[in-house]
């Protein structure tokens, strides 16, 4: 990278500004990630991780089951009404 020339010491606090700030987001976002990764070895956390990884499957059995019963779940009232 080639040295960036200034004309004025006003450019030059302008990008130490700029580099100031970069540098305070960054910290701020390594500070989040640090907390979140606390929060993931917390009990909570842990069933939070078990629990999210498992939705997927869980919901489409649940689909899938619900989609299986229903049909059996019509045809058993259906039944239930013709002999009452």
């Amino acid at each position: 990278m080639a040295a960036k020339k200034y004309t004025s010491y006003a450019e030059i606090d302008k990008d130490l500004e700029i580099l100031k700030l970069e540098k305070e987001i960054s910290y701020q976002k390594l500070v989040l990630e640090l907390k979140e990764t606390k929060e993931q070895f917390t009990p909570r956390g842990i069933v939070k991780q078990f629990l999210g990884s498992y939705q997927s499957i869980l919901s489409e059995s649940f689909t899938s089951i619900i989609t299986m019963a229903i049909p059996h779940l019509i045809g058993w009232l259906l039944k239930r009404k013709k002999t009452d």
